[in-house]
């Protein structure tokens, strides 16, 4: 943990094709999703022994704050005036929300990503986007669920505090070392949850502007992600770090992760009750259900990831 050198335009370039061309998924249209296959979702099944699920996403945020500009819409459309006391009605409600906001708890689409012009795998971002949606690289791709096994490392665990604080980058080796210190080891196909603390700073100090300042990973920290060719990324917080250790760049882990390696990222989960359980049990890994909304042409969707044990 630290606050590595930052990266020069060059620096950032050359780790960008670096990615792109050792990513697993290649330009595939499922991205790094090729690497879980039933073979190994099956494997994951077997990670299941106490049964106990926990949820991995925070609740939807409706209240305006210094994170959350945009805050997610809810009302209850019906009934209308007192319930009938003698006929049969129905509650219902609507909700609206930015799916890519700073809150709450989201997958983001390989077509969200938009670098140098184009989306993953080279594809022209004017040819598919437009206001209704996207023609390729939705979010559709991951209509039949996520399904593998999930990994937790826990960075602040490591270094023995409760959190990052904002500004802080999460290393290669941090992830190696807390892979030691938890007897767990990453490997291909699998789902790695990178724990910040994010959401429990949130909720002992309140809402700041994240959008300014945040933990998150280090660019270089891809490498280890390519290395061990895991299939999805998500964090507690937005997965990048702000201030961005690329100053050209305002998101380079979502370049990197997204554009040039194929990844699914899943942004601003919790694990406030999941990291608990994984201590207590011993063990870090488990089943991950990730099961995006049927949005066909959309950038991403609001998600509820589920970890069983």
């Amino acid at each position: 943990m630290g606050t590595p050198d930052g990266m020069s335009a060059a620096d950032f370039g050359s780790l960008y094709r670096e990615l792109r061309n050792t990513a697993p998924g290649g330009v595939a249209p499922l991205g790094a999703l090729v690497t879980l296959t039933p073979a190994r979702t099956l494997a994951a099944a077997r990670e299941v022994r106490s049964g106990r699920s926990v949820s991995l996403a925070a609740p939807v945020n409706t209240r305006a704050g210094p994170d959350n500009a945009e805050p997610a819409q809810h009302r209850l459309t019906a009934p209308a005036g007192a319930p009938d006391p003698d006929g049969l009605q129905f509650a219902r409600d609507r909700i609206a929300m930015n799916v890519h906001g700073d809150v709450d708890s989201h997958i983001d689409a390989l077509c969200h990503v938009i670098y140098g012009g184009t989306l993953h795998g080279g594809v022209p971002a004017a040819d598919v986007l437009s206001p209704d949606g996207s023609a390729a690289l939705s979010i559709d791709l991951a209509r039949d669920g996520i399904v593998g096994r999930g990994v937790l490392l826990d960075v602040p665990r490591l270094h023995g505090i409760p959190w990052l604080e904002p500004g802080s980058h999460v290393s290669a080796e941090d992830l190696a070392a807390a892979e030691a210190q938890q007897g767990v080891r990453v490997g291909r196909g699998d789902i790695l949850l990178v724990r910040v603390g994010h959401q429990r700073r949130r909720a002992q100090l309140g809402a700041w502007d994240s959008a300014g300042a945040r933990a998150g990973l280090h660019p270089t920290a891809l490498r280890f992600l390519a290395e061990r060719q895991v299939a999805v990324l998500g964090s507690d917080g937005n997965n990048d770090t702000a201030p961005s250790a690329v100053p050209s760049v305002a998101f380079p882990v979502h370049v990197l992760a997204v554009h040039a390696m194929g990844l699914h990222l899943l942004d601003y989960l919790q694990f406030e009750e999941l990291a608990p359980l994984c201590e207590r049990e011993g063990r870090w890994s488990f089943l991950c259900v990730i099961a995006p909304l049927r949005l066909s042409s959309a950038t991403g969707s609001p998600v509820n990831p589920l970890a069983i044990l």
